[in-house]
């Protein structure tokens, strides 16, 4: 139990900067649909210029799949790619196991206030119509 504990103390003193992130979104691919995250993602980016995505074990597609959305819709563009893995606990007396880790760091594309003020006035003007 004892070593569980050094391990997790480690972890937050190396990482404990990374954690404090305010433009990082935590991946989960069981809690919210897709294009919340890419949503949450282009907000991110309106008020911090860039966003960190993160996520472990079977999350990392999903991360890969909202960050090449964003690229591939000309929004975002690639600045730094991490991958680890980290130590965690299945559950509570179950033993350790590594879990693959990726952080995928996008900055604003060039185009993105341009495109992002075009998809605002498409809305307006759909809610007129309608």
């Amino acid at each position: 139990m004892e070593g569980i504990t050094e391990g997790v103390n480690n972890l937050n003193i190396t990482d404990s900067s990374a954690s404090n992130k305010k433009n990082r979104i935590q991946v989960s691919n069981t809690k919210k649909p897709l294009f919340f995250y890419v949503n949450l993602a282009k907000r991110y980016m309106q008020q911090h210029n860039e966003v960190e995505l993160s996520a472990l074990g079977m999350a990392i597609a999903t991360v890969v799949t909202i960050a090449e959305i964003l690229k591939n819709n000309g929004l975002a563009v690639e600045k730094k790619i991490m991958t680890s893995t980290v130590d965690m606990r299945e559950e509570s007396g179950g033993r350790p196991v590594q879990k693959a880790k990726i952080e995928i760091l996008l900055g604003k594309s060039e185009k993105f206030d341009e495109l992002m003020a075009a998809a605002a006035e498409e809305v307006l003007d759909n809610e007129e119509q309608g």
